[in-house]
């Protein structure tokens, strides 16, 4: 299924092994209820007060498909160009946990939703950038256990049952994955899509997006070695380490004489290690049968046109259009589809500006977003949708760079005022902003040329070496002549003027 987007070359070797490298990503659905029942899923409530009756899976109570995350499932189908089952079932996956108090879990075995599809990723390798198609080999609806905490009761285990029965899709790769750096770039495009497409919130320190990774080494040409599921990861950071840390063990043990054991195994941050936890279980070990409170799901063709249509631009499509319609660097589209809601805002600005130099607002504003903006959403800790400034006063900002009004240097000054500002919305807020604070840039050239004529009437040396062919003497008298203007002089009109008053000279 898996094929290369453009040349890869070959699979680096870690210590004359090849490694491969599948993953198991679990994507909590933004339902407002849970799979099967009407118990909220709201994170935070005090323990085992979102637990209904049919969570419990008391006697006499039965099951409800949830349509909203059916709807969710497609819709990430659709986004990764999926196969999608008309026809799909579920089943009781058997074990015995003290926070699954069914004794089972409901998923889908046989008859999935999602079935074969692919997402591309990129990723820097090998001191350069590539590009590669991961297969997916299905996706399927399943509900999540609850909770076992260590650390509220001493000496005893608690069990928070909220969770039990919220929606998950259970998203599975193909092992086409060679690195940790090609497993973190798939996690990331997996990620960035699922609350591209509104399905998942993401938020990773919530439980909300979670990882298995299937690990295993061979050398080059040989069967695949065995492998070791690292269970439950929920840090972008963690799972590149637990990977690489894996990958390590295992080639320690086999060239130690050993042998990999399939197993489970967690990974212990703090200590930089993978830890056994229990034998891996095979499909057979779970006892799958259908589950007979729950019929087959027909999905009709107008239900899929119905969620097709819903569909935003994907991130790839979008990615492609800011290139070759805007005329963005690839650099550039792709940090501004790292989420959809940035992505918004850029087009939210451009829309905006004047569009007499569509490729170089584009760019503008891109610059400004990438830059500014960004910096001071990481400061402050914010998502671009709480940001203080608006996309309507980031374009009001940036109409004063292009007409002129302000160099690039007071508009930073004028982004830190609009920053600063206490509901404010309005695009005219820089205008008033440069208004109030006498910010206006100086562009008559009558004035600028008095000004250049007073610096080099106080600077005769700096003058001197100029002529004299020394030309870092143009800088010095160009930051005498800003810093006469306080900043304000037009810099290519000072630039300009400067220069042919200089020249004029030298004859």
């Amino acid at each position: 299924m898996s094929t290369e987007v453009t040349n890869l070359a070959q699979a680096q070797l870690v210590e004359g092994y090849e490694v491969v490298i599948g993953l198991e990503i679990h994507c909590q659905l933004s339902t407002q209820s849970k799979l099967f029942s009407g118990s909220p899923t709201e994170f935070g409530a005090e323990p085992n007060t979102q637990a209904s009756a049919v969570d419990l899976a008391l006697p006499g109570t039965l099951p409800v498909l949830n349509e909203a995350a059916l709807d969710k499932a497609l819709r990430f189908g659709l986004g990764v160009h999926a196969e999608i089952s008309p026809y799909n079932t579920f089943a009781r996956k058997n074990y015995f946990y003290p926070d699954l108090p069914k004794g089972y879990q409901t998923s889908q075995m046989d008859h999935p939703i999602v079935g074969q599809g692919f997402v591309d990723i990129e990723f820097e390798e090998a001191g350069g950038t590539h590009q590669k198609r991961v297969g997916i080999t299905r996706a399927h609806l399943e509900e999540d256990a609850g909770k076992s905490m260590h650390d509220q009761i001493p000496g005893f285990t608690g069990i928070d049952l909220n969770r039990a029965g919220t929606p998950l899709l259970e998203i599975v790769s193909d092992p086409d994955m060679r690195s940790a750096a090609e497993a973190l770039a798939y996690v990331r495009q997996i990620h960035t899509l699922v609350q591209w497409l509104d399905m998942s919130d993401g938020d990773m320190s919530q439980g909300s997006f979670r990882c298995d990774c299937n690990v295993s080494i061979r050398k080059p040409g040989a069967e695949l070695g065995t492998r070791t599921e690292l269970k439950n990861i929920n840090s972008f950071k963690f799972i590149e380490r637990a990977i690489g840390t894996e990958i390590e063990r295992q080639i320690d043990l086999l060239e130690g004489g050993g042998r990999v054991t399939q197993e489970t195994r967690l990974y212990d941050a703090a200590k930089d290690e993978t830890r056994s936890m229990r034998s891996k279980e095979e499909a057979m070990d779970y006892r799958y049968f259908p589950c007979p409170d729950l019929l087959p799901v027909q999905i009709s063709a107008e239900r899929l046109e119905k969620v097709a249509a819903s569909m935003p631009e994907l991130p790839q499509a979008r990615k492609l259009r800011f290139e070759t319609e805007l005329g963005l660097s690839e650099y550039d589209a792709r940090m501004l589809i790292q989420s959809r809601k940035l992505a918004d805002y850029f087009e939210d600005v451009l829309r905006l500006l004047p569009q007499t130099d569509p490729s170089g607002e584009a760019k503008l504003a891109a610059n400004w977003i990438m830059g500014e903006l960004s910096k001071s959403l990481n400061e402050s800790e914010l998502d671009i949708d709480a940001s203080p400034v608006t996309a309507a006063m980031l374009a009001g900002l940036l109409l004063r760079l292009i007409d002129d009004t302000v160099s690039g240097k007071i508009a930073k000054q004028v982004f830190s005022a609009l920053w600063a500002l206490e509901g404010g919305t309005e695009s005219g807020a820089a205008d008033q902003i440069i208004k109030d604070q006498g910010l206006k840039q100086e562009s008559d050239a009558g004035a600028i040329g008095a000004m250049i004529d007073e610096v080099l009437a106080n600077n005769q040396p700096m003058v001197d070496e100029f002529l004299s062919g020394k030309d870092k003497a143009f800088n010095g008298l160009i930051g005498q002549i800003m810093k006469a203007s306080r900043g304000k002089a037009n810099p290519k009109q000072v630039n300009e003027l400067l220069r042919e008053k200089l020249e004029s000279r030298r004859g």
